[in-house]
């Protein structure tokens, strides 16, 4: 009787092919950056600004394929850009899972950490655990993790002081090639901006050649967003086996939905001042992988799912699904 009234209901639904998902960032949930050289540039900000509307202008320039190579900055140390796609990103054993895009070229490497978050209470909001993915860096010495650093508002177009964990105090210096205010304009009531993460080994140095300087800053091996040129597709590329938790264990995850870049370097170079990230997208290696039944495409409230036959699955499959949801309604979708 059980089989009999389910293949009632799935010949009274409608056939529904499941949209195809994007490799392509959906959007950002977050922007925070550091105050930088290029903040309320990339993108262009006011004061009338929120969170909320930054957020959207991230999204409007690294969402998607991004034809027009636009670029968002992190500011300094610290600042960060959170985003998520339209599924979630699947760990392959054995395969690096996602790229990040950044502005990168020989001798001028920018990196972040990259973090990872799994969507435990299923809310739709990056407000679960986040696991850093273990780059080259990681282990290196002159690293320093669970690294805290505070800039304050000193007034407008001001230069902004930054203390941090370390009893070390600094400045986000103005150039006078960028002349807008540094302090993220939507922030500036905030008057102080604190950030946790980790902070890397400096990796600039200034080089004579032909009897000019100039600062170099070389590329780690790999791990970093903004640390290796675009067309080096593997060095861009990421790992979910790389995760690792505040104590530096390993952490097993099938898959994550959000993603987050954060500035990793607190250093000064002269003229080229702070050492700022730029992101210009990200990208799913292998979209067409599920897992699961909780991806954006079937939440909220799904329960199960099951076979044509009625068979329950902890995950989905290839073929025809059939999504039960808490509210006893059914949805068939079909994966090719």
């Amino acid at each position: 009787m059980k089989k009999v009234l389910l293949s009632i209901i799935c010949m009274a639904m409608l056939p529904l092919m499941a949209t195809a998902q994007s490799k392509y960032i959906q959007a950002v949930d977050e922007y925070v950056p550091a105050p930088g050289q290029f903040v309320n540039v990339l993108p262009a900000a006011t004061a009338e600004d929120t969170p909320a509307t930054m957020a959207q202008k991230c999204t409007d320039a690294i969402a998607g394929e991004n034809k027009n190579g636009n670029m968002i900055t992190l500011g300094a140390c610290g600042g960060y850009v959170t985003f998520h796609f339209d599924h979630p990103i699947v760990n392959v054993e054995g395969q690096r899972d996602f790229a990040v895009w950044g502005n990168a070229f020989e001798n001028n490497a920018e990196p972040a950490t990259v973090w990872v978050s799994q969507d435990a209470n299923n809310n739709g909001l990056p407000d679960d655990k986040w696991y850093e993915l273990k780059g080259s860096e990681y282990d290196n010495l002159a690293t320093i993790h669970n690294y805290q650093i505070t800039y304050t508002y000193a007034g407008e177009k001001q230069a902004v002081v930054w203390t941090d964990n370390h009893e070390q105090t600094g400045e986000v210096k103005r150039l006078k090639y960028h002349k807008q205010e540094y302090f993220p304009l939507w922030l500036t009531a905030q008057q102080t901006l604190t950030f946790t993460g980790c902070r890397l080994p400096d990796n600039a140095y200034l080089s004579t050649l032909e009897g000019s300087q100039a600062y170099l800053l070389p590329a780690f091996d790999y791990g970093y967003a903004d640390n290796l040129p675009n067309e080096n597709a593997e060095g861009c590329s990421f790992d979910i086996a790389w995760a690792v938790d505040k104590e530096g264990n390993p952490v097993k995850l099938d898959k994550v939905d959000f993603i987050r870049c954060q500035n990793a370097m607190n250093q000064w170079c002269g003229s080229i001042g702070e050492t700022s990230t730029e992101i210009l997208g990200a990208e799913d290696l292998h979209p067409n992988e599920t897992v699961g039944i909780f991806s954006r495409a079937f939440r909220p409230n799904a329960r199960s799912v099951l076979t044509v036959h009625g068979q329950r699955l902890g995950q989905t499959h290839r073929g025809i699904n059939i999504i039960q949801y808490e509210n006893g309604t059914t949805k068939k979708i079909l994966i090719k």
